[in-house]
């Protein structure tokens, strides 16, 4: 069930599930979507752990504060939301700009990190003019004109023929992002770079991707896994950017046992 506190002068909507003294795993969500997006991974996690799902400032139902954004600040929401539930440390579960935070924490904030596990993420996002056309695409036609161009990015083509139900919750959430939290987070992204910083990262780290993902790349996966110590890579083949929605089983699998290899 969806609760809301104060974290870091701003209201978040967040929810746990699993047992109260389990190791708790947080979990973050990626640009234009809401916790909502782990439903189909949580139930592989809480027979041991706690897991917290948020949602990122300026998506689903935490507070929107005026733009732009950066990954700092996200981090800083989440290491505030921690304080907040008062747990000292967690492993770290991000995907895209779930895992760019989760990056930063396990960089600047490396006593509050278990581990990581960062999926279908990038430690840079160029070029800054395909940002520039997706921005004045959502001032002109608000979220709804990014609709179609984010579903052929985050899945398939067969998937999306195949699974037009589970198309049809995605397209919900990304109609519920707002368009200021939407832009908000879009400029963090837009504005990151990361990949000098992963090498403070000292963390056990699992880089995990879809294969044929097109936002963030199998050469950009490389990058965060060579550059970031202890740390291993799986790709799952037949998946593009939402791995973790196309590929449940495998996801999921490969997720657990990475957690309890590490707890």
């Amino acid at each position: 069930m969806k609760q809301f506190i104060n974290a870091n002068q701003i209201k978040m909507a967040y929810q746990i599930d699993g047992p109260i003294d389990g190791p708790s795993v947080f979990m973050s969500n990626s640009l234009m979507s809401s916790l909502e997006m782990w439903d189909s991974n949580i139930r592989s996690l809480t027979d041991r752990y706690r897991v917290v799902r948020y949602d990122t400032r300026g998506h689903g139902q935490s507070e929107v504060t005026p733009g732009p954004y950066s990954i700092s600040l996200l981090a800083t929401d989440l290491v505030a939301l921690m304080d907040a539930l008062n747990i000292k440390q967690a492993h770290l579960v991000g995907l895209s700009m779930g895992g760019m935070i989760c990056q930063y924490i396990g960089a600047h904030h490396p006593e509050r990190v278990l581990s990581l596990s960062l999926c279908d993420t990038a430690s840079e996002m160029p070029p800054r003019s395909l940002w520039e056309e997706r921005f004045a695409i959502a001032k002109e036609k608000g979220i709804a004109g990014l609709v179609d161009g984010t579903i052929g990015r985050w899945f398939l083509k067969d998937f999306i023929e195949r699974e037009p139900n589970q198309i049809e919750v995605v397209k919900k959430m990304i109609l519920g992002t707002p368009l200021e939290g939407y832009l908000g987070c879009a400029s963090a992204v837009r504005d990151m770079a990361q990949s000098t910083m992963l090498l403070k990262i000292k963390a056990p780290t699992m880089v995990l991707l879809g294969k044929q993902d097109p936002a963030c790349t199998i050469d950009q996966a490389t990058v965060l896994h060579r550059l970031i110590s202890h740390s291993s890579m799986t790709v799952i083949d037949q998946a593009a950017h939402l791995s973790n929605i196309e590929k449940p089983s495998e996801f999921n699998s490969v997720l657990r046992k990475f957690l309890d290899s590490v707890s």
